[in-house]
């Protein structure tokens, strides 16, 4: 049984959700507390989780930023906010989804499903895992690691999604559309500057492990590994 964590401090939409995700056969908890929600989620280990944003202490993008250090469950933000910044940030911070306030159950069950079998398809745990390598770079993006000779670096979902981008594409240019489309579904959520923050956070991860001057701007046309090591 798949376990979904419910942050959400209304007890009513909370109680509803769960009410609701219990009938179509899911574990659903409720957070008890909102000062330390990491170490609910370290308890409870779920496998998808609804996410308010609005909450007593700090808010739902910093969960989600926490969540994301750790671990590539999905997250769908669920708000009463209905601004496309909103929406923005909630997919820069980490977010999978956004569901706006007040919703239909049943909008809310098939993006849950839908992220439930995009994380966990069916046949995921038959899947040999991947490596991509290029001059003993390699990625790992079921992982999220990237190791070079001894070093290792965590990654983000979005930050490996453009590495395997990058590798892919060797010697080539992977394009800024192609990048964008790799790493959102909807690319109206998306402006011209999230591209470009989302390959500076890349480089420094490069740096991290020793690789300078590992990514060059194609101007015009997007991005190209370098490999000079």
């Amino acid at each position: 049984m798949q376990k979904v964590f419910i942050i959400e401090d209304d007890p009513k939409i909370a109680e509803h959700l769960q009410s609701y995700l219990v009938k179509y056969g899911y574990d659903a908890v409720i957070a008890e507390q909102f000062d330390d929600v990491m170490a609910e989620f370290h308890k409870q280990k779920p496998d998808l989780v609804l996410l308010d944003i609005n909450l007593p202490s700090f808010d739902g993008y910093y969960w989600c930023r926490q969540i994301r250090k750790e671990s590539i469950c999905p997250v769908i933000f669920i708000s009463a906010r209905v601004g496309e910044m909103d929406q923005v940030m909630a997919l820069e911070n980490g977010g999978d989804d956004f569901i706006t306030k007040p919703f239909h159950p049943e909008i809310v069950m098939a993006k849950i499903r839908s992220q439930l079998r995009r994380a966990y398809g069916e046949y995921a745990a038959q899947v040999q895992e991947r490596i991509l390598e290029t001059e003993g770079l390699k990625l790992f993006p079921e992982r999220l690691e990237m190791t070079f000779r001894n070093e290792t670096v965590q990654l983000s979902k979005k930050e490996a999604d453009i590495i395997e981008s990058l590798l892919e594409r060797y010697p080539r240019v992977a394009g800024r559309e192609d990048l964008l489309e790799k790493l959102w579904d909807e690319q109206v959520y998306v402006d011209e500057n999230t591209l470009n923050v989302n390959i500076a956070r890349v480089r420094k991860k490069f740096e991290s492990i020793g690789l300078s001057g590992a990514i060059e701007t194609v101007r015009g046309a997007g991005y190209r590994l370098i490999v000079t090591w």
